[in-house]
């Protein structure tokens, strides 16, 4: 995936997610993309996205979660 698709990605998660599961959805999204993530890197896809800086933190924890996990 390009920036610009992950980019659109989480933005479209993060907007679409239920009401109080934003940060959950920003999770998801680092497990869902943990490899195209890591090799483009999680700050420019957030500052691309329009999403405060903050979520970096949240995408990381996602991609530590990939390891162990997978979406149903």
């Amino acid at each position: 995936m390009t920036l610009n698709q992950l980019s659109s990605t989480l933005k479209e998660m993060y907007s679409n997610a239920p009401k109080n599961e934003q940060v959950t959805m920003v999770h998801l999204f680092g497990i869902k993309y943990a490899e195209h993530l890591q090799k483009i890197g999680v700050r420019e896809v957030v500052q691309q996205s329009g999403l405060p800086i903050s979520y970096n933190t949240e995408i990381n924890k996602g991609i530590n979660l990939a390891k162990y996990v997978s979406p149903r």
